[in-house]
């Protein structure tokens, strides 16, 4: 009777998978992950997967990163999704909001007559004339973590000499809006709410420097483009603080090559344009875009 029973419950489990459009058992795809937040974030695909197909609703993600984007393409690969998209709020925008739907939005969505505002917001940040360009990318975030806000509640921080338009997700704007005008830096500042329709695009800004490696290698690479040790380079690559092309790495020996970016984590975001030559000890001279 109990073989039986466990034969049972088997096909019964199968149905479900089948009843909610699930290709794979969950487990199954979140054991493909090593990392704590990797298995969270592919956790909670699956679930607004699951919500968007059983509900016939609309969902959506926190804002992604590039790597956290690379592992959702994966998840929705394998679920053979095809109802999502990634919503970008400006051409030059690096943090995508995933928007999962289910088949009635399908029309709506391809034809950009899909109000995005329900999700996403804009805030602008319009300083006082005595602090026009003086703050920073980490001026804004920093205020805003200072507030208790998650940094995937936050998207593109687009910094312009007269203050900053700022993408949150809908549901901490007023809270943000409430509270940043308290932090001193802001004090005197404009903090408005805006429509999405009006952000600017932002300018950005580069600069080309030249370093000079024994190899091209990741190690070497990174120990100079954050004025470190090779040993102190390869501590921060082993604190999983490097990506490549958005990507974590944690290979010393990775080779780098033309076109190739680089984000170090407390160090900044470069691009390698261009292998210049060689000097006369055999070390390679290298063109890299750094991103102010």
């Amino acid at each position: 009777m109990k073989k039986y029973r466990r034969i049972f419950l088997i096909v019964r489990n199968r149905k479900n998978i089948c009843k909610y459009g699930m290709s794979m058992e969950k487990q199954e795809i979140i054991n493909k992950y090593k990392n704590d937040e990797d298995k969270l974030l592919v956790s909670k695909v699956l679930d607004k997967i699951k919500w968007a197909r059983t509900k016939n609703k609309i969902t959506n993600t926190d804002f992604l990163d590039m790597y956290q984007k690379k592992v959702i393409d994966e998840v929705l690969k394998a679920e053979k999704e095809k109802n999502f998209t990634y919503y970008y709020p400006c051409d030059n925008a690096e943090k995508p909001m995933l928007i999962i739907y289910s088949e009635k939005y399908d029309e709506i969505l391809k034809n950009n007559k899909f109000d995005f505002s329900q999700f996403v917001k804009l805030i602008r940040i319009i300083l006082p004339n005595q602090l026009k360009g003086q703050y920073a990318h980490r001026d804004y975030l920093s205020g805003i973590m200072k507030l208790g806000i998650r940094r995937e509640k936050v998207g593109d921080i687009l910094v312009f000499e007269n203050g900053a338009d700022i993408i949150v997700s809908s549901d901490i704007c007023e809270y943000i809006l409430a509270n940043l005008g308290q932090l001193t830096r802001f004090s005197k500042a404009e903090i408005k709410e805006i429509n999405l329709s009006e952000i600017r695009q932002p300018n950005i800004k580069t600069e080309e420097i030249r370093i000079t490696v024994s190899a091209m290698r990741l190690d070497c690479v990174v120990a100079e483009l954050a004025h470190c040790s090779r040993n102190m380079g390869i501590k921060i690559i082993e604190e999983q603080r490097v990506f490549l092309n958005y990507l974590n790495e944690t290979k010393n020996s990775k080779e780098i090559k033309i076109d190739d970016i680089l984000v170090i984590r407390g160090k900044g975001k470069f691009k390698i344009k261009n292998i210049e030559g060689v000097t006369k000890k055999g070390k390679i001279i290298s063109i890299v875009e750094h991103y102010i």
